[in-house]
Order: structure tokens, then C-alpha cells, then sequence
């Protein structure tokens, strides 16, 4: 897989060094290569979107809108139909490109594709849905109405860690309920998270000007929330860079969702299978190398179990092999950048400086970094303030359920947690204590489901919710009308009837 191309899906004779803007096209801001994490090897070139190419596509994005917006419904969503067809079609090829780029295992690719064709079917049931309300007038005689409308033109700021999935969460609602999206694919994974969605929905013959592909850093970000046309920025990402995300577009007053980072819990309580609660606790915290909005950053278990807990976690992590993800038997890729391995790096070196005890792992290979268990780790240190976004799993006990919640909730994030008891309504009352987002019972702590309102509380997000249902509330806004027949006198209360109410 290279930037020629040769047999591979999508020709890269198409857009190498290219956006996607009415077209694929040369960019003002140059081109990039993509390189794979696992092995340094160029993959391809993209091109880079500058200011001025986002201007441009922000106006091409609105005027295309309008006509977008009296389609009918049921047409738009059989574009969404045919942009799933196409993601099954080429899912193989797709599904490369996700391992190379992301440095995740086939697995994760398949994941990958799965939850974007979930994504794109949970869409297309928006169309179907009621968009109004008949409500009660005001007055004899009066009919009022409101109805949900299009936001407009929708900028998509897009991670690297689920490219495809992230990709397909916000644009596939947004475009179904009317309005044309700005995506910014991230400088790591420009290819499955940009140039991938282009011609799918290219092949899904989705009206030209619609769908805008920009890949870039922060500047080419930026100006996609600044840009006028845009209305709405739904952006996933750190938490960093989503308050600067939130503190731009507040200068436009635009609508904002910020799914963000997370220090997530795993609670098992001492009734709890401690065997079935190992597993879950080392899949959320190692799967794709831990890096994960909603990975498990701490285990917190019940100081009866910890020890049986603990060697059970150590054996899933000596027993998941680290390497080239297209290597067979593989289970750990690389992290996706040397400045991530220093992180983490960073934050293992000082928790064990200042107590810490490695039990499995603690020691990078370039890139790849084992699953790791920690023990004796103490609320001061960083493996158990910071969001690590690798595979490492501290583990942290306690002696009563009170305590369990008080320690779950010592973090300004809450996006997801995990409780683990042979007692389901037991945990569900530890659950409904826990300041989050979403919580599973019996489970892993990374989830996540099409038709669900994800979403966090707290640094993990500003209140927002991308899934099922609860995107009309975000792709849409509402409109109210009434009609009052000419010349019947009932223009207001009765105490301005007959007055001068154009003020």
C-alpha cells in the first residue's frame, strides 16, 4: 500500500496530495505523507487544507445545503443506504488502511466497519422520524406549529484513534437531517478517516459540494470553527483541545459537541466473578493499546478480591502479544506516535518514583508498549490523575462501596465506568452514584452503541450526546410558526388588540 496505489481501494491515482472540495483537488496548504506507525513505511499523501481552502469550502458547503434541505428525506437517506453498500463492498481494503494507519489489529478494523455501518443504518431511521409538533395556541382561532430544521453547514473534527467510526457518528445524522459537512480528519489517520468517507460517499453519489474533506492540524482546525458558514462543530478529542474548540466557536455563538477525555473507572465489589471481571478490566484497558476516550484507567477493587484480582489481570497481560498488527497473533499494534510513547512512559516513570509497583509490563520498545499493571497506587500520583491513553491498568483498593464511589469520583472527568457484582441491583446502586456519562454493569467500560446517547459529564464533554435519537437535538434546531387568519383581530392579548404592535 503505497501513494501509487497500484490494486488498491481507493485509487490513489485519484487523490494523492489532494482535499476533497467539490472534487478532489490540489490544496492551498501543500500535501503530507502518512506513515505507519508499526513500521516508519510511507503510505500514502494527502493534501492540507489551509485557510483559504476552508473558506472556500465553507461557501460551496452552504449554497449546496439549501437544495440539500428540500430533498426529500427518504432520498437522502438513500444515499446514506448507498454509502453502506460501499463500506461493505470495499471493507477488506478498508479495513488495511485502518491496521496501517492506526496501528490497530484486524480486529479493530473489523470493529471499525461494523460500528460505521451501524452508524449509517441508526442514520437513515432519522429520516423516518417526526421532525414537528402541533402545539396549543395562544388564542381562539390560532394555529402553531414547530418543526426541527437543519443547522446548516456542520464542521467534524475527527481523532485518530477510531477514524472510520468517529467519522460516520457525526456525519452520517448530520447529513441525513439536511445540513453539508466540513470534515477535518486528523494528520495521523487522513486517509480511513477522510479520504475513505469521500468516496464512499462519492460512490453513493451524494449531491456535489455537501461533503468537504480537509485534513490538517490545528490551523486548518481552527479555521473550520471560525469559518461563517459554519453552525455547529462537533468535535472529539482531547480535553485540552476541546475547551479551545468551545472557547472559538463561542466568539460565533455557534453550537458546539465535545466528546472528550475520560480517567475511567472499573469497580469490582467482593461478590463480584473475578475471573469475568479481570477480563473486562483488560479489555478496557489494553484493547487498542489503551487508547481510548472511555478505556479503563483505574481498577478499583475491593481489598478481599484485589490480590485474586490482580495476578488474574497480570496473566491476561503476559498472555496478549505485542507487535507488527498484521502479524498473526498479535493482540497490542504500536501507539500511534512517539510523543504518545513518551507519555505514557512519563507517567508509569514517575507513579513507580513515587511508590508504584510494576507488576506486568513498564517498558517501551520504540512505539510499542506492553500491557502494564500497576499496584500501589496512590490518588496523588499521575497513573491516577491523568489520562494515561495506553495500555496501562493501575490498580487501586478499597474496603466499602461508599469508598469505591468516593474514589470513582475523585477526577474532573466523567465519561464511562464499569461495576462488577454477582448483585446486579448492588451495583446499579453504586452506578447511579457515579458521575458519568454512561455506566455498564457486568461489563467492559468501553462501549459504545449506535442508537445510545454517548456522552460525558465534567471534563468529558459540555452536556452534549451524539447517538439514536438524540441526534435530532444536535443536527437540528427548531423553528416555531404561528397562523392567525388576516383581519380576524386576534393578533394579541386582549390589551393590544387594535394597537400599533410592529414594535
Amino acid at each position: 500500500m503505497t501513494a501509487t496505489g497500484e490494486g488498491t481501494w481507493p485509487d490513489a491515482t485519484e487523490w494523492t496530495g489532494k482535499i476533497y472540495s467539490g472534487g478532489w483537488r490540489q490544496s492551498e496548504g501543500g500535501a503530507q505523507s502518512v506513515n505507519e506507525p508499526a513500521t516508519g513505511e510511507r503510505l500514502a499523501e494527502v493534501g492540507v487544507a489551509a485557510p483559504a481552502d476552508i473558506a472556500r469550502a465553507g461557501a460551496l458547503a452552504a449554497q449546496a445545503q439549501r437544495a440539500w434541505a428540500e430533498t426529500a428525506p427518504q432520498e437522502r437517506a438513500e444515499v446514506l443506504l448507498r454509502a453502506a453498500r460501499a463500506l461493505r463492498d470495499n471493507s477488506g481494503a478498508i479495513r488495511e488502511w485502518i491496521v496501517r494507519e492506526s496501528g490497530g489489529v484486524p480486529a479493530k478494523g473489523d470493529y471499525e466497519i461494523a460500528a460505521g455501518l451501524s452508524q449509517l443504518a441508526q442514520a437513515v431511521g432519522l429520516a423516518s422520524l417526526p421532525r414537528g409538533e402541533i402545539l396549543s395556541p395562544s388564542m381562539p382561532g390560532q394555529a402553531s406549529y414547530a418543526w426541527r430544521v437543519p443547522l446548516g453547514v456542520v464542521g467534524v473534527i475527527n481523532p485518530w484513534n477510531a477514524p472510520l467510526l468517529f467519522a460516520m457518528r457525526a456525519l452520517a445524522p448530520a447529513l441525513v437531517l439536511g445540513n453539508a459537512v466540513l470534515l477535518k480528519p486528523d494528520p495521523h489517520t487522513p486517509v480511513s478517516g477522510g479520504v475513505v468517507v469521500a468516496r464512499l460517499f462519492e460512490d453513493a453519489e451524494l449531491p456535489e459540494g455537501l461533503l468537504h474533506v480537509l485534513p490538517g492540524g490545528p490551523a486548518t482546525g481552527e479555521a473550520v470553527v471560525a469559518d461563517p458558514h459554519v453552525a455547529m462543530v462537533a468535535f472529539t478529542g482531547s480535553t485540552e483541545a476541546g475547551r479551545a474548540v468551545a472557547r472559538a466557536a463561542g466568539d460565533g455563538l455557534k453550537r458546539v459537541a465535545l466528546e472528550l477525555g475520560g480517567k475511567n473507572s472499573i469497580v469490582v465489589l467482593d461478590d463480584a466473578d473475578v475471573d469475568a471481571a479481570a477480563a473486562a478490566g483488560a479489555m478496557s484497558s489494553f484493547g487498542y493499546q489503551g487508547q481510548a476516550c472511555v478505556a479503563a484507567g483505574r481498577h478499583l477493587v475491593h481489598a478481599d478480591l484485589v490480590e485474586q484480582y490482580t495476578e488474574a489481570l497480570i496473566g491476561q497481560a503476559k498472555a496478549l502479544r505485542v507487535g507488527d498488527p498484521r502479524e498473526k497473533g498479535v493482540a497490542l499494534g504500536p501507539v500511534i506516535s512517539e510523543r504518545q510513547a513518551a507519555r505514557i512512559e512519563r507517567i508509569v516513570d514517575e507513579s513507580v518514583a513515587a511508590g508504584a509497583r510494576v507488576l506486568a509490563g513498564g517498558r517501551r520498545d520504540g512505539l510499542f508498549y506492553p500491557p502494564t499493571v500497576l499496584d500501589h497506587v496512590e490518588r496523588t500520583m499521575p497513573a491516577f490523575t491523568e489520562e494515561i491513553f495506553g495500555p496501562v491498568a493501575p490498580v487501586i483498593a478499597f474496603r466499602t462501596d461508599t469508598e469505591a464511589v468516593e474514589i470513582a469520583n475523585d477526577t474532573e472527568y466523567g465519561l464511562t465506568a464499569a461495576v462488577h457484582s454477582r448483585s446486579v441491583p448492588r451495583a446499579a446502586a453504586i452506578a447511579e452514584q457515579l458521575r458519568t456519562g454512561m455506566v455498564h454493569l457486568n461489563d467492559v467500560s468501553a462501549k459504545d452503541a449506535a442508537n445510545a446517547p454517548f456522552g460525558g459529564m465534567g471534563a468529558s464533554g459540555n452536556g452534549s450526546r451524539i447517538g439514536g435519537t438524540a441526534n435530532l437535538e444536535q443536527f437540528t434546531q427548531w423553528r416555531w410558526m404561528t397562523v392567525t387568519e388576516a383581519g380576524d383581530g386576534q393578533r394579541g392579548p386582549a390589551g393590544l388588540r387594535g394597537t400599533d404592535q410592529a414594535a
